[in-house]
């Protein structure tokens, strides 16, 4: 723990003056991801996302973005992105993260066409464990994707986006629909209230997407989409390349009952580590850092974003002010 409370301790002193911006990592409706830079320490640099106050109560994601800060504040683990501490002023939150400068795995998936199969390994394996984590804390992620999955210098995967995350404790059940189309489980579509289960649901589903190039379940529109979800995994027809063992973990993640589904069974996460297809994977070598990583990043310096789209400069208008006081805790 000293060493989250040395480096909390660090992060208060800091202001927003301290950093300039170096270039944009990402943009959505919400804001952007800049990459900054310490100003007294050059070689030190971390992603700040920036939130329109405003936009956050026209959409109301308030409870969202409160949750989205707690969670990641408290979120300890080499899998999932570090966030340091949070700003704000009278139009914006601000988010300083851990940086990662390898790129999302969408990006790089975009421009192979898709992953072989022990490529594919390493990367879910990677999300089990990020999984393993949040789930023996009661927190359901809600959002996997490979959008949502981003390479650190070394090529070892972190979840970032906590956006939709949830503490719902153990036993527990939440009805809040969201998500990505492709991704959602059937219980979530049905509204029968969704739990950890829906996660596996989802590894499920980025294992086919990283094995082939597109998710298994996919119409021209959302409500279609969820049409061809409730009609079962065994409806897919599995190409070729997906090897034997990786279809029967798939077919066992997306299991149309939640309390059949891998993961969610008594053995809980242990159940997908010791299955066939993870057969000879050192998983004390990921934990420790010391596996090595099936694609590496080529990352120059703490200030290389060539593994990041690039992005218009910001142009727009600033947003209103938002003094309503909803952000009290930031």
């Amino acid at each position: 723990k000293s060493r989250y409370e040395a480096e909390a301790a660090f992060f208060a002193n800091l202001k927003l003056s301290d950093f300039n911006i170096i270039d944009t990592l990402g943009v959505g409706g919400f804001g952007r991801v800049e990459l900054v830079q310490l100003k007294s320490e050059e070689s030190k640099t971390f992603a700040m996302k920036i939130l329109k106050k405003r936009h956050i109560v026209d959409t109301r994601q308030q409870e969202h973005i409160r949750s989205e800060k707690q969670i990641m504040q408290g979120a300890h683990s080499d899998f999932i992105v570090r966030l340091y501490r949070t700003f704000k002023d009278s139009k914006y939150l601000y988010m300083l993260m851990e940086v990662c400068l390898g790129g999302e795995l969408w990006t790089i998936l975009r421009d192979r066409g898709s992953f072989e199969d022990s490529t594919t390994r390493f990367y879910t394996a990677c999300v089990v464990e990020a999984f393993a984590y949040l789930h023996s804390k009661g927190i359901i992620y809600r959002d996997l994707k490979p959008e949502n999955l981003i390479l650190d210098h070394r090529g070892y995967t972190k979840l970032v986006d906590f956006g939709f995350a949830k503490k719902i404790g153990f036993g527990k059940k939440t009805w809040t629909f969201c998500g990505t189309p492709e991704y959602v489980a059937p219980e979530v579509i049905l509204n029968k209230g969704h739990d950890i289960s829906a996660d596996y649901w989802s590894l499920g589903i980025l294992m086919y997407e990283l094995l082939t190039g597109s998710p298994p379940f996919s119409g021209p529109d959302p409500m279609k989409t969820y049409n061809i979800i409730l009609r079962g995994i065994d409806m897919i027809e599995f190409p070729k390349k997906i090897v034997k063992n990786a279809a029967n973990l798939i077919k066992k993640l997306c299991r149309d009952n939640p309390s059949e589904r891998l993961g969610n069974l008594k053995n809980g996460v242990k159940d997908i580590q010791k299955h066939k297809w993870f057969e000879g994977f050192n998983w004390e070598g990921l934990r420790k850092g010391t596996l090595t990583p099936p694609i590496i990043p080529s990352v120059a310096s703490p200030t290389d974003t060539s593994n990041f789209d690039s992005f218009p400069e910001d142009n727009d208008e600033p947003p209103p002010d938002d003094n309503s006081g909803w952000d009290i805790d930031f």
